[in-house]
């Protein structure tokens, strides 16, 4: 009997240690207490139906207000120079050709730039008539869907420009114990094409993997392991099972009804 309790407690002990290496993350380090891990450059750039919040100021803040204004100002530049009692921020809406419609400057063509180099260029052209401006340019529309085998699925509205598929896991609570960690798949759209590549989060080479670090409307799916899909299937059968027991004792239920009404006759 104390061989047998010895055995099952070994086996307990690796089926554990087993369990909680499926369920970290990069265990390729897990023999390392220390090293570096080279990231890959992750300058998003901005893409049509972007959302940008763009607000333009300088130490004289009226000289800048004219770069503020709504769209539906109507009239020439002097007619828009005698509106500029207010200073607002406003967002712009790329559209399909990749472009805004700036105050002022016209259309700017800023697909495919990052936010920095927008900015840059906006500072450079209103620099031509303002001393000193100071142009800020925030992707506002930065939405990534976690969907499968995490606690909270749902889309999640990120701040930063700057998001990893970690990020967005540590947002939707982290994977369950069901997630499979090395089976994340990352969807993407870009010019009008539907891509998708899988990250093994158990390999930390998936810091250089152009998925990782995240781009505006990607989704990011966790797929379940076998052991949910066996839950499923055995909570499945077991449903049908009951709702057959259900309808059998229902059925002698109202046999058994019919019988004594035709006895009490």
């Amino acid at each position: 009997m104390k061989k047998i309790f010895v055995f099952v407690a070994l086996l307990s002990l690796l089926c554990s240690c087993k369990s909680n290496q499926q369920l970290g993350y990069f265990t390729d380090l897990s023999q390392s207490t220390e090293g570096m891990v080279p990231l890959q450059k992750s300058d998003l750039v901005i893409a049509p139906q972007d959302e940008l919040l763009i607000n333009v100021t300088s130490e004289v803040p009226e000289a800048t207000s004219i770069y503020n204004l709504p769209f539906n100002v109507p009239g020439s530049r002097e007619d828009i120079l005698m509106n500029t009692q207010t200073t607002q921020k406003q967002t712009y809406v790329v559209d399909r050709q990749g472009d805004i419609n700036f105050p002022i400057l016209g259309k700017l063509h800023v697909a495919g730039k990052t936010t920095s180099q927008v900015a840059d260029e906006i500072t450079r052209r209103i620099a031509e008539d303002v001393e000193a401006p100071y142009v800020r340019v925030e992707l506002v529309n930065f939405r990534i869907k976690v969907m499968g085998e995490v606690t909270k699925p749902g889309s999640y509205k990120f701040d930063t420009e700057r998001v990893t598929v970690l990020d967005a896991l540590a947002e939707a609570g982290d994977m369950t114990i069901f997630g499979r960690r090395d089976n994340v798949t990352v969807w993407r759209e870009e010019n009008g094409v539907a891509t998708y590549h899988k990250l093994n989060l158990n390999d930390s080479k998936i810091i250089n993997s152009p998925y990782y670090y995240l781009k505006q409307n990607d989704v990011v799916y966790v797929e379940p392991g076998s052991s949910r899909s066996g839950q499923a299937e055995y909570n499945q059968n077991n449903s049908f099972k009951v709702s057959v027991v259900s309808a059998v004792v229902s059925g002698c239920s109202v046999v058994a009804s019919l019988l004594i009404a035709l006895l009490a006759k």
